[in-house]
């Protein structure tokens, strides 16, 4: 719905109307909130679209959505039954003096569409409360209805009606947490049947049908991933003779066209979801594991950017972009390439010989494009957790995954393509970054400095953070103080006008490199298609829409990273549980507004919300004892204990 809202604003063409937003349309024109106008749908010059915020003494907000002018302010009587964070139409009180100001006159969502919820014992009986506040859900349940259900029994709720739409399981069971991180944002793993048809109506790559495409199947590329993907985005080849790179991306936008039943499977779903356990795809495995990817040893369809460099320079001379057929030679996962560049792997035959012999020049290559990089850009040293659960979804282990060379390789080979992409167009959908702002920065200072650090400020951000990471690492705190850092910045998303990416130091990136798993990338390869080929019409329809979108896709990013983040979150939970009155280290990763702790032992990682303080000191490594644990909200209390 926000996103039929944003389009309202911005004005949206009636060839881009789906079926499903087609009666809201004819609603909100009988209603006169919007106009027609040229083929246009727009909202009338009286109405705003917006969500409702800062809910105070019955006045409140309406942050508009979809253009950048003021908050309305919404006086007392003018709110009705809306809450905080709900999406409502407005409509603007003109010829007011003093604050802009509106009125509601529709709620068409709420805050939080999905959410879930649990049967727990209040008062002797049996009451079905929200799972993260233990509130009242909002369903109306006798309590007949409630009693034929156990204690811990977790459903689905909509929130738009206040009804159950699914029982998930039981709150004891370790395996309902997937289920309840992807119902909070109504995500599913299973395709449509439609979708799934489309996906395998396609057939296996016959070059002969594709005269048009530069056939590339001679060049040996290879992939070099995780050792347990699935999905083989990018393959790359280096002629180190005429210093020319090619990355090669799976060409998705062949299979998935606009419109259809697997374009807006797509487009809901935005991005694949990677757990611990398994991945929930953005595509059907038929096409994401399969037709799409870069398999070794079959012809694929491929994007490719062919870029020549200047060797002392490192400087791009000229890169092209266009349709291929590829044909790689070889699946490499990161282990295996980090062992041949420590001698410890040799090639098997002459095709692993020739790759082995560019990969060989293109690290030397790609460390010298890090190195020119990091003088503009930022190396931060925050960790990622690996973590692995059981056949019953219970932790087992975690460990610090570590950067390595291979790692380096083929990131740094993607940024050029993604940077080479973002060349190509004015308007389109650009990754951008922005500058800290002031008070963020002003902030992170404080809280440095409160752990003994100098803070000199120098000439720039980028010379003061740099002087920051040396005392940090000075300090054997790489980690902890680039995870303040990464915190204290504006979060990357997506826009359709370039304004530079901060952490990277680009003037102009985009995505590019992972049209599998990345809806924004499939949206990129249509527009370099489209301008590569005068196609004014397809050009148009991918632009049309395209602030919408934008907004839409940095939104389902950040639901994806929610999901990851909160199912670990659960596991660590359900492991603390077992561990309650024991003993482990941990180091303190924040002192305000509360002091937590995470987990330096065995298991690594763990949030602790710290009972008893003391003199909690940033940074400090500490002992604690579990003292409890909150399951449904996966919450983890612990005291810190002092030698006495």
């Amino acid at each position: 719905m926000k996103s039929l809202l944003i389009r309202l604003t911005l004005g949206l063409s009636e060839q881009d109307i789906t079926p499903d937003e087609l009666p809201i349309i004819n609603n909100y024109l009988t209603k006169k909130y919007i106009t027609h106008k040229k083929n246009i749908y727009k909202f009338h010059s009286k109405y705003r679209a917006g969500t409702l915020g800062l809910v105070q003494k019955g006045t409140a907000y309406l942050n508009v959505i979809g253009e950048n002018i003021k908050d309305l302010f919404i006086a007392d009587g003018d709110i009705g039954t809306a809450k905080e964070g709900d999406l409502i139409i407005a409509q603007r009180l003109l010829g007011k003096r003093g604050t802009p100001s509106a009125k509601i006159v529709e709620i068409v969502g709420r805050a939080v569409s999905y959410s879930v919820a649990y049967i727990i014992e209040k008062e002797n009986k049996k009451s079905l409360v929200d799972l993260k506040t233990e509130y009242p859900s909002g369903v109306e349940l006798a309590q007949k209805e409630l009693d034929l259900y156990d204690l811990g029994d977790v459903f689905k709720i909509d929130n738009q009606n206040n009804t159950i739409m699914q029982k998930l399981g039981n709150i004891s069971d370790p395996k309902v947490d997937e289920l309840i991180v992807l119902a909070q944002f109504n995500k599913h793993d299973e395709f449509e049947p439609e979708v799934l048809e489309i996906a395998k109506s396609f057939k296996s790559v016959d070059a002969s049908k594709y005269p048009k495409r530069v056939d590339l199947r001679d060049l040996p590329f290879c992939t070099i991933d995780p050792v347990t993907a699935k999905d083989y985005d990018d393959a790359i080849y280096y002629d180190f003779e005429n210093t020319t790179l090619y990355v090669a991306i799976a060409d998705v936008s062949e299979y998935v066209t606009p419109f259809g039943a697997l374009d807006n499977e797509a487009i809901y779903r935005s991005f694949s979801i990677y757990l611990p356990h398994r991945s929930i795809p953005m595509l059907p495995r038929q096409l994401s594991e399969t037709l799409c990817s870069l398999q070794a040893h079959v012809d694929r369809l491929a994007y490719v950017f062919e870029i020549k460099l200047d060797i002392d320079s490192l400087e791009v001379i000229k890169s092209k972009v266009y349709e291929a057929i590829i044909h790689s030679d070889r699946r490499f996962n990161y282990e295996e390439i980090d062992d041949f560049f420590d001698g410890k792997l040799k090639s098997k035959n002459d095709k692993e010989l020739e790759i082995f012999g560019y990969l060989t020049k293109l690290r030397t290559l790609t460390d010298r494009l890090k190195e020119k990089r990091l003088k503009v850009g930022y190396d931060f040293r925050s960790t990622e957790l690996e973590m692995k659960i059981d056949d019953n979804s219970n932790l087992i282990s975690t460990t610090q995954a570590k950067e390595t060379p291979s790692h380096s390789l083929i990131e740094d080979c993607m940024l050029l393509a993604n940077k080479e992409a973002a060349k190509q167009f004015e308007r389109g959908i650009f990754r951008i970054h922005e500058e800290p702002s002031q008070t963020k920065i002003q902030n992170l200072y404080q809280e440095l400095a409160g752990i003994g650090m100098n803070i000199d400020i120098k000439n720039s951000i980028k010379e003061t953070i740099t002087d920051i990471q040396s005392q940090a690492r000075d300090m054997d705190l790489e980690s902890e103080v680039d995870t303040l850092i990464i915190r204290a910045q504006m979060q990357a998303r997506y826009a359709p006008l370039n304004s530079g990416h901060f952490g990277l130091g680009f003037e102009q990136y985009t995505h590019f490199t992972s049209p599998i798993r990345r809806y924004s990338d499939l949206i990129v390869h249509r527009l370099l298609k489209a301008i590569n080929n005068n196609d004014t019409i397809e050009g148009s329809y991918v632009l049309r829409n395209i602030e919408a979108l934008s907004m839409t896709i940095s939104e389902k990013e950040r639901e994806a990273s929610s999901i990851e983040v909160d199912f670990m979150h659960r596991k660590f939970a359900r492991w603390a549980n077992e561990h309650i009155g024991e003993i482990f280290k941990a180091r303190i990763s924040a002192t305000d507004p509360e002091v937590k702790a995470d987990l330096t032992d065995k298991i690594q990682g763990a949030r602790l919300n710290i009972t008893s303080t003391g003199d909690a000191i940033l940074f400090e490594d500490i002992n604690v004892k579990i003292d409890k644990v909150d399951i449904p909200k996966a919450r983890i209390y612990a005291q810190i204990i002092r030698e006495s």
